[in-house]
């Protein structure tokens, strides 16, 4: 089975790259914590090569990234020249727009626009890569938005990156999700769920949540996964680089570095 490799979402750092200054002495940090790669997504204003420059400087890889719609959309040719200059595959979109979200035809119709996203990348050499959340598990005539998606995108251009917390807070089955995608998922988003005593959902670091990580992990195995991408949308009350620290040492646990 292929090596699964970790990676930090740069999201959860998002408050802390603001400013070149701060995404130098983030990414010094996140490399010193023994992290070896970032997915690029939440950075503030930088030049594309002083981020490359920073990332070379602390030897980490930039695994995948988060674009918006409107940069695929209308500046295609720039957002391939970032990530060629990046040395980065994946080229990922954080969520559906919402004016694709509320039909079965703005599932399809958003289907046929990122295969055709898919399919300029893979002429450059790149891949395009879903990101869910929890809404894609809405149902349309029997059918979730997912399963949409999965079946009405050309399968050699659109990928897809699970997240498998959102997964889950959909009704989902992450476990099952992951198998399904087989060839079609090369990054995944590792989050754990929390359940509080008054029933809220929160996000919690990797191991100290109630989520089946060593099924999710055998799965991602199982399919070829390359990256697992370590995020936490929000920390609460916990340093963020506290929380990424104890995810590591956790996945660390369970046979992952």
């Amino acid at each position: 089975m292929r090596r699964l490799k970790l990676a930090v979402q740069l999201y959860t750092l998002r408050n802390d790259l603001k400013t070149p200054e701060d995404i130098s002495e983030s990414l010094k940090k996140v490399k010193q914590l023994g992290y070896t790669a970032v997915q690029a997504s939440g950075v503030g204003p930088i030049d594309v090569h002083e981020f490359k420059a920073l990332a070379d400087r602390e030897g980490l890889n930039i695994c995948a990234t988060h674009v918006g719609y409107n940069d695929l959309l209308n500046n295609m040719d720039g957002v391939i020249a970032q990530h060629k200059a990046w040395d980065c595959k994946y080229v990922g979109l954080g969520g559906l727009p919402v004016e694709f979200r509320d039909s079965r035809e703005g599932y399809a119709a958003f289907a046929k626009q990122a295969t055709e996203f898919g399919r300029q990348l893979q002429a450059a050499g790149l891949k395009f890569i879903y990101h869910n959340h929890d809404f894609e598990f809405a149902k349309y005539e029997g059918k979730t938005g997912m399963d949409i998606l999965f079946e009405e995108t050309d399968p050699e251009a659109v990928y897809f990156e699970l997240d498998v917390y959102w997964v889950q807070a959909g009704g989902a089955d992450p476990i099952a999700w992951i198998r399904k995608m087989g060839g079609r998922m090369k990054v995944v988003h590792f989050k754990d769920m929390i359940v509080t005593p008054d029933r809220k959902q929160r996000f919690a670091e990797i191991g100290e949540g109630n989520m089946n990580f060593r099924g999710i992990i055998e799965a991602c195995r199982e399919i070829g996964v390359e990256w697992a991408a370590v995020e936490q949308d929000d920390c609460y009350d916990r340093n963020p680089f506290d929380s990424i620290a104890i995810s590591l040492r956790n996945l660390q646990a369970l046979g992952l570095n």
